[in-house]
């Protein structure tokens, strides 16, 4: 990995060189020793020098030197994944046993614990595990840029291959010219986003990793079930795993969405999907060119070459590549049907489109069966069986589009309906029971409040043709086109209500003449800050008791989705406390939903630092409390961590199984069924309760009651600059004030961890655990704590996840923030507040673990951190300069110079990347 992370790095200097020159180069070298020298010796000398020379670099100077560490951050990433594939491959070549994350392991587990292959099968049968993709409004990265990085990193892997002098040279020439093209292609846009660039943004990884990664994975399961259990292998008929997308679908707070940009979203996905199948498809008929001179064929697939529009005599014994000519014209028609207008290959003659994706498996699964029945079942892999596998799991509509909305709109909108159409004067006046007692009626109703005859606001207007768009959409696309409806701020049980009452007026919910009813979209409340986390299972014992709702679920299959917010409730109670009251939430709905006998699917909103629920995924999952996962687990991925994850295929790969692999063994693990082990965790949730009110007391003074806070955290962080800089679709705030619980979540984090404090990951912690522990016998407590870690999963993740940021966290290049705050007194109450809570979380966090160094447990991120650090520190230490600039010229002129803008846009994009899951 070194010696890749050197090479990348010398052709960047070379490329430097070339197109700066010498003097550029020199220049991105001395800032690169100087800012080595600050961090390392905490050098004061450093810091006055780096300050003299960011101040004297020219404005285009700026511009290179930021582009310089923000594309070493990139290469490094990009040596990063391809060692981690590099160590993958040597594990499974030297036959090691397999590793832990894998469905190997998983499989071995559960086998040791006495859970048989029927019920391993019985799981993927009934599974769904769903990743679901969602914009980011600080990163979106061009397609140009991660086809160039794409190329690196296949060059890269090239290397560990045998390679003769003349290769390698080519190799390397053929790196550096790909690193030459980064360097002259615009890293980021710089015209405002809109929700069709960040559409098209998610469906690039589709294309890179999905599209095939997923059904191969799927055939490796198979294969790991019949190796573990010694069995034949057998296919399991079930799309376990699932995409979903909140990309055109999610309006929470974001006016660029509306019926348009949902129906957009569906096209594009249509035609990304319809594109790989029409590929496949023609790539099929080349290489199936089976003859009935030599080979029989079944009569079924007989007769579907027959229907088949292509009647060359060339092609008369070869049913095979004729079934497949009269496939791809269907697919041809579907496309168009769907919204494609730009099919490459003309088909050969007109077919008919197919009216569901299962017609179209079934006919590929004809292919299949004819050739297992006549010699060939070789030949249906891997092209043909990934395909019938794609169609399963894709169908026509690519991945499920969730729509999500605000309850507080829903009110809105539902008081002018009930208004306009003389049913309640003012319904957001009503009290709860009112509400609910109300919108329980007009549900038992058959007539609609909605009349084409008067006129309605805008919102309402806007809401309506949403959801009526909805409806369109699921005729055209299938039923799981768009299937969830997501609640934001749910704190009562009409919140819900008044969802069914929506579908009701667009024909989402229909009453049958019997007084049955049909709900299209399942209705997910989301539960976000620490007050609403806590009514959650009231609300839904509550919801759920309604006849008309118990009827709705059992028609869902006897299953029903909640949604949990972690970027909120984190910036809400902070880290520590939000990770509490989520458990204690899981673990109340479970027992809820169990005495209600329906089935719980969490959907879990992990943003991707750990201060919004990030984090390895893999631990996250394994960490859930006793019956929450039950193979039924959704959870988000977004911005820069859908980068991370799923820009290299086999990165990709890997990532996908270790979700499944988590949900399996968090599903079939038996229970503890040891009295004394229930006991012991009984113990540790009731000291886990007393930390938690520390902790959020410490959080909540700091951010909330303390004078100033805000004042100091728009100056100290680049909050205001992300603000501004059209770094996404979506504002950063719901409101346009400087109140921190008006600020959406995910610039909150992300501001904190490009100043590298990142607060909303530890603060509170050290208040927490050391204030407990001085209230009682120390070393007992102690002891206790660490009986927690090694004993309770969900703590050793918190504990293990806090060290991950703790190691990525600097009070050193924080302090340089801090410098931004102009206001002397309030710099340094807050900075020594924030100082002082830091080493006391690091002191208390040593004394749990028993490591003084960070990431003891894990030498491999400890390794990439101390690799990377001398690269991304420059880039903070250059934007903290920018940031003043922008500042000093915003004070003077309505017109900031735009390299300034470039540069702070460019720095973000760097540090975020150098920082990777915490960024």
């Amino acid at each position: 990995m070194k010696e890749d992370i050197r090479l990348l790095g010398r052709l960047l200097g070379d490329v430097l060189r070339e197109q700066e020159g010498e003097e550029v180069f020199a220049v991105v070298e001395t800032i690169r020793q100087t800012a080595v020298r600050f961090r390392r010796e905490a050098d004061v000398g450093a810091a006055k020098e780096l300050d003299g020379m960011l101040k004297i670099l020219t404005k285009e100077q700026t511009i290179s030197v930021v582009r310089a560490f923000s594309y070493f951050s990139h290469l490094a990433n990009i040596a990063e994944d391809q060692h981690h594939i590099r160590r993958r491959r040597a594990h499974l070549l030297a036959g090691s046993t397999p590793q832990r994350g894998s469905i190997g392991h998983a499989l071995c587990k559960l086998k040791e614990a006495g859970v048989g292959e029927d019920t391993v099968k019985g799981f993927f049968q009934d599974a769904l595990i769903s990743p679901v993709l969602t914009a980011h409004p600080t990163e979106v990265q061009r397609k140009s840029i991660l086809d160039a990085e794409h190329d690196i990193a296949r060059l890269l892997a090239e290397r560990d291959m045998p390679l003769t002098p003349k290769e390698r040279a080519a190799n390397q020439h053929m790196l550096r010219a790909r690193v030459a093209t980064l360097w002259q292609t615009r890293m980021l846009r710089y015209s405002k986003l809109t929700v069709a660039d960040e559409i098209e943004n998610a469906l690039s990884y589709y294309r890179i990793t999905f599209l095939r990664e997923l059904p191969a994975l799927y055939d490796d399961i198979e294969a790991d079930i019949a190796g573990q259990y010694g069995t034949p292998e057998a296919q399991i008929n079930a799309p376990y795993v699932q995409m979903g997308s909140w990309i055109g679908g999610d309006r929470d707070g974001n006016p660029n969405v509306n019926a348009g940009t949902m129906r957009h979203a569906l096209e594009r996905q249509a035609t990304t999907i319809m594109d790989f199948y029409l590929d496949e498809a023609h790539a099929l008929g080349a290489e199936l060119s089976l003859s009935t001179q030599i080979v029989r064929c079944s009569p079924e697939l007989q007769a579907l070459a027959d229907a088949s529009p292509d009647t060359s005599d060339h092609r008369s014994d070869e049913p095979y590549r004729r079934a497949l000519i009269g496939i791809y014209a269907r697919l041809a028609s579907t496309a168009r049907e769907l919204g494609a207008t730009n099919i490459l290959r003309k088909e050969v003659g007109h077919a008919e489109p197919y009216a569901s994706p299962a017609a179209f498996s079934a006919d590929l699964q004809l292919l299949i069966d004819s050739l297992d029945a006549n010699h060939g079942g070789a030949l249906a892999r891997p092209r043909l069986t990934t395909l019938k596998r794609a169609a399963d799991i894709f169908g026509f509509h690519l991945a499920s589009l969730d729509m999500r909305q605000s309850s507080d709109i829903h009110e809105r909108v539902l008081a002018e309906l009930f208004a306009k159409a003389g049913v309640q004067a003012d319904y957001a006046a009503l009290d709860e029971d009112a509400k609910v007692k109300l919108l329980l009626a007009e549900l038992a109703q058959s007539r609609l409040l909605f009349s084409p005859y008067l006129e309605y606001s805008a919102e309402t207007d806007s809401e309506l043709t949403i959801l009526r768009a909805a409806r369109e959409i699921r005729q055209r696309y299938g039923a799981r086109a768009i299937r969830n409806y997501i609640i934001s701020h749910t704190e009562t049980v009409s919140d819900l209500l008044e969802v069914l009452v929506l579908q009701q007026e667009t024909g989402l919910l229909r009453r049958s003449a019997e007084g049955e009813s049909t709900l299209d979209l399942m209705v997910i409340p989301l539960f976000e800050t620490i007050p609403d986390l806590q009514r959650a299972a009231g609300i839904m014992e509550s919801v759920m008791a309604l006849p008309l709702v118990k009827q709705l679920i059992a028609k869902q299959g006897q299953i029903q989705e909640v949604m949990l917010g972690y970027s909120d409730s984190n910036k809400d109670g902070g880290f520590l406390t939000s990770n509490w009251e989520l458990y204690k939430a899981e673990v109340s709905l479970v027992e809820i939903f169990a005495k209600a006998g329906v089935k719980l699917r969490l959907f879990h909103g992990r943003g991707g630092t750990v201060g919004r629920g990030g984090g390895p995924s893999y631990e996250a999952i394994l960490a859930q409390p006793k019956g929450t996962v039950n193979g039924q687990i959704r959870l988000t991925e977004q911005g820069e961590i859908i980068a991370s994850k799923f820009s290299n295929a086999e990165i990709g790969r890997r990532n996908l199984e270790l979700l499944v692999a988590a949900t399996l063994e968090a599903s079939l693990t038996p229970p503890a069924s040891d009295q004394g082990q229930k006991t012991q965790l009984a113990r540790f949730e009731s000291v886990m309760a007393e930390i938690s009110g520390l902790a959020y007391k410490a959080y909540r003074n700091l951010v909330y009651e303390t004078p100033g806070f805000t004042d100091y955290f728009f100056a100290a962080t680049p909050i205001a600059e992300i603000a501004e800089l059209n770094l996404g679709s979506r504002p950063a705030s719901r409101k346009s004030t400087k109140r921190i619980e008006d600020l959406r979540a995910i610039p909150w984090g992300f501001s904190w961890g490009q100043c590298r404090l990142l607060l909303p990951g530890w603060y509170g912690f050290g208040s927490a655990v050391g204030g407990w522990m001085a209230a009682g016998k120390r070393e007992e407590r102690l002891a206790q704590l660490r009986d927690m870690v090694q004993h309770w999963p969900f703590f050793a993740t918190l504990l293990s996840n806090m060290d991950m940021v703790l190691a990525k966290t600097d009070l050193a290049i924080a302090s340089r923030y801090a410098e931004l705050v102009a206001d002397k007194e309030l710099r340094e109450r807050i900075f020594k507040r924030i100082t002082e809570e830091y080493a006391l979380t690091l002191e208390c966090l040593e004394a749990i673990t028993g490591a003084r160094d960070r990431l003891a447990g894990n030498p491999l991120l400890a390794r990439s951190i101390t690799n990377r650090f001398p690269y991304l520190d420059p880039l903070n230490h250059l934007q903290v300069e920018l940031i003043k600039r922008r500042r000093t010229l915003s004070a003077e002129s309505d017109l900031a110079d735009p390299r300034v803008h470039r540069g702070i846009h460019l720095s973000i994009n760097g540090v975020a990347a150098g920082l990777r899951n915490t960024g």
